[in-house]
């Protein structure tokens, strides 16, 4: 076993946070092997328990546990900062180009090693990520994270409609191939498979039933997709799919709504939407810095809490501007001031602390197991350190309580911060 002396924040099933401000981390493997949190608490109550554990002192730093990236795409590492008008315009000219270049494993390869270091540095020990629609980039991937230990969850896109050449897929083939790499990664290690449509306008109708067909046969596995991000997008999911209720409505007519299912932006619905989600345990992305980047719009808190439906934050990139939680958690209190039915909603650090890692790991239907360091949980976790920058040590050393803590670090916080990232221990 190992130990750990230092400050440390975990979250209890009611989303409230739980801070020893003199606090005893023991990790160790469990009955099975994995490497899990066997004790957590105050130190001067914990510290005896373990009389032959070598402690290593890192007072004056905090631990946490390891955030929890809910949507992501990996192949647009090198996308990020890519000016555009809109959502469409930034896929045409930027996105979908710079994917093509996947169909090299070599180069997809590379780019793992850029995006798995990039998640590390920033803190981000879970991921669900989108590749592209060549089989090469999940095998790039999962074959990357399986080598660090990461809990990785991804899936090739689909797009068998409305693409150009070099990231088109074909309907029958993309099938096949979805269910290979299911079988290929699917509870291998760490690693989770995603049946992955890009979103709704790129697939055909034999698509996306294939899809839900898949979903149904394997109901371990995960669903993401994109839902009501742009107006535009809107409009154009509803000319394609005029019998469905809503743009959401189209996944659920082809199964492909559940839990384990993740809908990234989930911005422009109304209440039978937020039921649908609510009834079916799908969860939403939230994607706060690509929201505000694109010009999308701003996810509805005050909706999804009074109608009742999981959610959690993620990055987005490379829409989203920033792999950093960081910024990220700053981004929703922007969007929360802003962006509500009712401005003025003012979302607590812990709040937005709790949508980074329980919160996520809830929607990804991984609560206990990551996101969090109660006794059980998978030894996921960062060691942050307060005083990383001048300005941040100005400020935190002036923190009166946890709240004023924490929103320190997420105002003025970044990749500077995190000192250390364990897996699995």
């Amino acid at each position: 076993m190992k130990a750990f002396r230092s400050a440390i924040l975990r979250f209890a099933d009611d989303r409230s946070a739980v801070y020893e401000e003199d606090g005893l981390l023991v990790t160790g493997p469990d009955a099975t092997g994995r490497e899990v949190v066997r004790a957590v608490g105050a130190y001067s109550a914990l510290a005896a328990n373990y009389p032959g554990v070598t402690v290593e002192d890192l007072r004056g730093k905090l631990i946490a546990p390891g955030f929890v990236d809910l949507h992501i795409h990996f192949p647009q590492t090198d996308v990020i900062g890519s000016p555009a008008e809109g959502l469409l315009p930034w896929l045409e000219n930027y996105t979908f180009p710079h994917e093509s270049r996947f169909a090299d494993a070599a180069y997809a390869q590379d780019v793992a090693t850029v995006f798995l270091d990039e998640l590390q540095r920033n803190g981000v020990t879970t991921a669900l990520a989108f590749c592209t629609s060549h089989p090469s980039s999940v095998d790039a991937l999962m074959g990357a994270a399986r080598q660090r230990g990461l809990r990785m969850i991804a899936g090739k896109v689909l797009q068998d409609r409305h693409s150009p050449d070099g990231v088109r897929d074909d309907t029958e083939q993309s099938l096949a191939d979805t269910e290979a790499l299911i079988n290929r990664w699917h509870g291998h290690g760490r690693l989770g498979y995603a049946i992955t449509p890009r979103f709704a306008p790129s697939c055909t109708p034999a698509q996306l039933r294939g899809a839900g067909a898949l979903a149904a046969k394997y109901p371990g596995v995960w669903i993401q997709s994109h839902v009501a991000e742009n107006r535009d997008e809107i409009r154009w999911a509803r000319e394609l799919f005029p019998d469905a209720r809503s743009y959401l409505a189209v996944y659920d007519d082809f199964g492909l709504m559940r839990e384990r299912a993740i809908y990234a932006h989930c911005i422009h619905f109304d209440d039978e939407d937020r039921a649908l989600m609510r009834a079916t345990g799908a969860a939403a992305a939230v994607s706060p810095t690509s929201n505000l980047f694109l010009g999308s719009g701003f996810f509805d808190y005050e909706g999804a809490e009074r109608i009742g439906f999981r959610y959690g934050l993620a990055s987005d990139v490379g829409g989203g501007t920033s792999f950093s939680p960081f910024h990220t958690m700053l981004a929703a209190y922007y969007v929360g001031r802003e962006g509500q039915t009712k401005p003025g909603l003012s979302l607590s650090p812990q709040a937005l602390w709790w949508q980074h890692t329980a919160g996520a790991a809830q929607a990804l239907g991984l609560d206990g197991v990551v996101g969090n360091l109660q006794p059980g949980c998978e030894a996921d976790f960062v060691v942050l350190d307060p005083k990383a920058t001048p300005l941040l040590a100005r400020k935190t050393v002036q923190a009166a309580n946890l709240d004023e803590l924490l929103f320190a670090l997420i105002v003025l916080g970044d990749d500077r911060v995190i000192a250390r990232t364990h897996i699995a221990g």
